[in-house]
């Protein structure tokens, strides 16, 4: 993991493994709250894709104030292809709400004329900003040296080796536009940003790992893991403690070692009573079979009895003369 005294050449190293994979985008010259609003859709997203949705918003509504009063769910559809359209779209909906709240209007061009303090502390103040958001601005619009991290590009800063544990988890890049001087900060950005979107869009691929083992190759144990599908091991119990032993200390016994004495004293009892049961089942099935053959007799007998006297009766009338 890398300390404060060789941060800067892994940093270094970092922008020239990512020159020889990406080529850097040139931002797009725009008013400053029309990038604050993309910013919002560029965040851990693709920039072919961002400029797609962005341009999109701009083609389906007559203005921003109209998109302000949209709901979250028709800007998300909208924004669709994003890695997390809703949240671009929450962020983007408070960042006009609180943009009108503020000066009354959809523009944020005083801000390039004021302290890039001033203009900062502007830009932070606003709901629905994020910090990748407000360095995208600075940066392309208000002329400072700030360089985007979004949550993709500080994974790729972690795992690079650039920050250590304790950092990563405060989401920021301590030193770097230090390392990374004012004239390569656009193209820095831009590539670490790209690296960034494409770790989050597939962070099991083989050619995003490539990368990063090419920056640190001790990197591995920093890379995404996939989560294992299989469900723990249910721990083992003890299979020889009986009923009567778990009952002497029940302080000890837990749930299966209950379930298992339980099973072997009913296993007993079952194994003991079987020979009594097996005799009362043959004495129960002797007894219904000889019910139904009394029952057979008994019907075969009426049978006969009752062909017996209509034959007599028959032979009488044939014997009795006519008047």
């Amino acid at each position: 993991m890398a300390t404060i005294s060789n941060r800067a050449a892994v940093i270094a190293k970092t922008h020239k493994v990512l020159k020889k994979h990406f080529q850097p985008v040139a931002p797009i010259s725009r008013p400053v709250l029309e990038q604050l609003l993309f910013a919002c859709c560029l965040e851990n997203a693709k920039h072919d894709i961002a400029e797609v949705c962005f341009a999109r918003l701009q083609e389906s509504f007559f203005d921003w104030n109209e998109v302000r009063v949209t709901t979250v769910r028709e800007l998300s559809e909208m924004l669709k292809g994003l890695p997390d359209a809703e949240l671009a779209a929450t962020n983007l909906k408070h960042t006009l709400h609180s943009v009108f709240e503020t000066v009354y209007e959809f523009s944020l061009e005083p801000l390039v004329k004021q302290n890039l303090g001033a203009a900062v502390k502007t830009l932070e103040d606003l709901r629905g900003t994020t910090p990748f958001a407000v360095s995208y601005v600075v940066q392309n619009s208000l002329g400072g040296h700030s360089i985007p991290i979004c949550r993709g590009s500080l994974d790729v800063m972690y795992i690079a080796g650039a920050l250590t544990e304790a950092e990563y988890k405060k989401g920021s890049v301590p030193g770097l536009e230090r390392a990374i001087p004012k004239n390569s900060g656009t193209e820095f950005g831009s590539l670490v940003h790209q690296m960034g979107a494409a770790l989050v869009a597939s962070p099991f691929s083989s050619e995003v790992r490539n990368i990063l083992l090419e920056i640190d190759p001790d990197s591995k144990p920093r890379m995404p893991k996939r989560k294992s599908s299989k469900k723990p091991a249910e721990p083992t119990v003890a299979v020889e403690e009986t009923a009567e032993e778990a009952a002497e200390d029940p302080a000890k016994t837990t749930k299966g070692t209950k379930k298992q004495a339980v099973k072997k004293t009913t296993k007993k009892k079952t194994t003991k009573q079987a020979p009594a049961a097996k005799k009362a089942v043959k004495q129960s099935a002797k007894k219904t079979a000889k019910k139904i053959t009394k029952k057979k007799t008994s019907t075969k007998i009426a049978k006969k009895a009752s062909k017996s006297s209509k034959k007599s009766e028959t032979k009488k009338i044939a014997r009795r003369k006519p008047r």
